[in-house]
């Protein structure tokens, strides 16, 4: 967020760094070939927490002109990311992004290409039960790169009727609950109280003007820091929390590098996954400064010069997507 330290008022969790997850990260750039320079890729079969574990991430400088950092979209369809890999002439790498829903094949987060706002979040979400009329308002997290190369996690209000999304630094206090299925702007603007303390506290959200941005959730890291903001987005519920699952995840360090990594998961004895807290431990382990979930799962899968790290959990294998996340070698 730009190295701006905020107190939030929320829930979160919190770990001493004793706890912070310890693997060992073997450079694997050989198995990928041919790289630029600025880009590197590590793999780790290092137990977590005492439990079968594969896992890659990539290290990109965001500051090399030479990248080009982007997204694609498939409009009413899905492709696996082999068929966007081939689609976008070949990128360094590709990896899968936003959630969906499978009936309509629709991005169900913020996705940005050029500035310009391909996908929305949906913030009207029904409660369960037959007869209920309420609904949930989260407005979900997502992570960007401005034309200045900088990477931003921030929580998100996007709307077809607005040209920019419009982005808080900090989550909401708390969850919207109502019977509005179609709540205005305003309305959900007020979900953001400043914190006492914060530099923003004059104005609760403002235009997100980013060259390239995908969502998902909830942020996993804040200023180097295990930061959960789970309840606020409504992502999983109850025990879903402490789950093991394949993941992706991205995050940016404080010396200008973009992270992507991939959890491989649902193979028994082989790699069990990971929960979100490991997963922030890992991307705090990497040097990640904030960092966020992405869509796992049987959608979990990065590509690297059109190889594949992980092993998608999908037994038909790669899950085709909406969206995703690619990088270009201009």
């Amino acid at each position: 967020m730009f190295c701006i330290q905020i107190n939030y008022f929320l829930i979160f969790l919190l770990l001493p760094p004793a706890l912070c997850a310890q693997v060992n990260w073997i450079n694997v750039d050989s198995f990928y070939s041919p790289l630029p320079s600025t880009v590197q890729v590590f793999k780790t079969t290092d137990l977590l927490d005492g439990k079968p574990n594969i896992a890659y991430y990539t290290k990109s400088l965001l500051k090399d002109r030479k990248l080009d950092f982007t997204t694609d979209t498939s409009s009413g369809r899905r492709l696996t990311p082999a068929q966007f890999y081939q689609k976008n002439g070949q990128p360094l790498i590709v990896v899968n992004a936003s959630f969906f829903n499978f009936d309509k094949h629709q991005n169900l987060n913020i996705v940005i290409r050029n500035g310009q706002l391909l996908a929305y979040n949906i913030h009207s979400l029904p409660m369960r039960g037959k007869d209920t009329l309420k609904y949930r308002h989260p407005l979900g997290s997502a992570i960007g790169i401005d034309k200045r190369r900088r990477a931003d996690i921030v929580w998100t209000l996007t709307d077809s009727a607005m040209k920019y999304a419009y982005a808080s630094q900090y989550p909401a206090v708390k969850l919207l609950i109502d019977s509005l299925k179609r709540p205005s702007k305003a309305y959900l603007a007020d979900q953001f109280v400043p914190a006492r303390d914060s530099v923003l506290s004059e104005s609760k959200l403002v235009k997100w003007k980013m060259r390239t941005a995908v969502g998902g959730g909830p942020v996993l890291v804040q200023a180097g820091k295990v930061m959960i903001t789970n309840e606020q987005e409504a992502k999983f519920a109850g025990k879903a929390l402490q789950d093991k699952h394949p993941r992706t995840l991205m995050g940016y360090t404080a010396d200008g590098h973009l992270i992507i990594m991939a959890i491989q998961g649902r193979f028994p004895g082989i790699a069990e996954g990971a929960t979100l807290e490991q997963c922030a431990r890992l991307m705090i382990g990497v040097g990640c400064v904030e960092a966020i979930n992405l869509d796992g799962g049987g959608s979990s899968c990065l590509l690297v010069n059109g190889k594949e790290t992980i092993k998608p959990s999908d037994k038909e294998g790669e899950r085709a997507v909406p969206a995703v996340f690619l990088i270009n070698e201009k």
